[in-house]
């Protein structure tokens, strides 16, 4: 009886149970403290800067002078296109234009000779015209002589015939003369069309000479190659993605809060943040830039509550965080890891 006594006036179990409720009160306590004063969220994530590479022209890989997750700098060549077609059509246009030039010169040439022919032309004109004034009066003056019979009527008979031949001849250079004027602008068309031809031809040259170039590609930025979508001797077209390379000395977190979160938040504000890579490092961010839009206004297919029935979903607004000691973690961090951030309300 006295054992049982003793058992039930022993302060152990007490003292244990006291514990195990100051405990669950102090840590409860924290727990609502924390989250009264606090606004955290899980939706976040490491985003760095991808830069894909696209290729400009079309082609088989010719050489690959990287492989998968490889660390490039920038300005590095990273492959190159078979360009042997190219420099045929390349080839093949320049002597086509060539070939233009020389049409240019021989239109040109007809040019000045068309123009050349009219003054030789207006010279006809003048001689013909001086030759039809001299036929002119012989013809006036025998017309007088065999009044006198100082002629025979042949005589007149000639200068008569001799004037009418002046007159054809006068109206025939005219009419050449004419014929040549309606030359020149042909000719001269001629030699507008052939440039135009050339200047096209000209820019096609240049439009080849400039997919020459891209068949080399170097790396826009530094940082580390992707997965690789190509192989060697694979045909690529113009505008395929081939690879990405990843920014691996720049990061933020881009953190997700809801709505009637961000009441407390502002540009300059200290939060805390836990990579889930690494939950153990104490890290800490500066929040760079809040959206001027929900998340849910930058989708493809943006909700309209406007049209059927309406169902509220509280909305996230991205907010922008930067790394206050990026350099310390930058050789852990990997775009896409998990975060949890955390930021007090005062």
């Amino acid at each position: 009886m006295s054992n049982i006594e003793t058992k039930k006036k022993s302060p152990v179990k007490i003292i244990v149970l006291s514990i195990l409720l100051i405990t669950g009160i102090y840590f409860g306590y924290k727990k609502i403290n924390y989250s009264l004063t606090h606004e955290t969220t899980d939706n976040a994530q490491v985003e760095t800067q991808i830069t894909p590479i696209i290729t400009r022209t079309s082609g088989y890989v010719k050489s690959l002078m990287v492989q998968d997750y490889d660390s490039v700098t920038k300005d590095q060549f990273l492959l190159e296109l078979d360009d042997a077609e190219l420099k045929s059509q390349l080839a093949e246009m320049e002597a086509d234009s060539v070939q233009t030039q020389s049409d240019i010169l021989n239109a040109k040439a007809a040019v000045e000779n068309a123009v050349t022919s009219l003054k030789v032309n207006r010279g006809n004109i003048d001689v013909s015209n001086v030759k039809m004034q001299q036929a002119l009066n012989d013809y006036e003056r025998n017309q007088h002589l065999i009044a006198d019979q100082a002629i025979t009527q042949k005589q007149l008979d000639d200068s008569k015939f001799a004037y009418q031949t002046a007159q054809k001849s006068f109206e025939n250079n005219n009419n050449d003369l004419k014929v040549a004027e309606s030359k020149i602008p042909v000719l001269q068309a001629m030699v507008n069309k052939y440039e135009a031809m050339l200047h096209l031809k000209s820019t096609k040259i240049e439009e080849i000479k400039l997919k020459l170039t891209y068949t080399k590609i170097y790396a826009p930025a530094s940082g580390k190659i992707g997965k690789k979508n190509i192989t060697l001797g694979q045909f690529v077209q113009a505008g395929m993605p081939v690879f990405s390379i990843v920014n691996d000395s720049a990061y933020w977190v881009t953190a997700n809060f809801k709505e009637d979160q961000i009441k407390s938040l502002f540009v300059g504000k200290i939060v805390d943040l836990r990579v889930d890579a690494f939950p153990d490092e104490k890290i800490t961010g500066t929040i760079e830039s809040i959206s001027e839009a929900t998340g849910a206004k930058f989708a493809l297919l943006p909700p309209d509550n406007s049209s059927g029935n309406f169902v509220k979903v509280t909305q996230r607004v991205p907010v922008k965080i930067k790394f206050n000691d990026v350099d310390k973690y930058k050789s852990k961090l990997k775009a896409g890891f998990s975060v949890f951030v955390s930021a007090t309300t005062n």
